[in-house]
């Protein structure tokens, strides 16, 4: 019997950011988040997410933030539910 199994990453969440001010050039509404979780799978089925990779960019100055550079703005916009796609 032959397994398929591995890890793949899902689809990727993008999302905007409202009234955050980017700390690198200080301009406003021009953070973007982008979240894509890793799955492991079986025969091409997703079972279980092990990792989530976010990062936020900012389209003025293209400065991207990882998870650990964060301020608690960002942390606390990513946790509200009113983010558009």
């Amino acid at each position: 019997m032959i397994l398929f199994l591995g890890t793949r990453p899902g689809k990727e969440k993008i999302r905007k950011l409202h009234n955050l001010k980017c700390s690198f050039c200080g301009q406003v509404n021009t953070l973007t988040a982008y979240i894509q979780s890793t799955y492991f799978h079986l025969f091409w089925i997703k079972l279980f997410k092990i990792a989530t990779n976010e990062v936020i960019e900012c389209s003025h100055c293209k400065r991207v933030y990882y998870k650990e550079e964060f301020t608690e703005e960002m942390k606390e916009a990513l946790q509200r539910k009113d983010l558009i796609h």
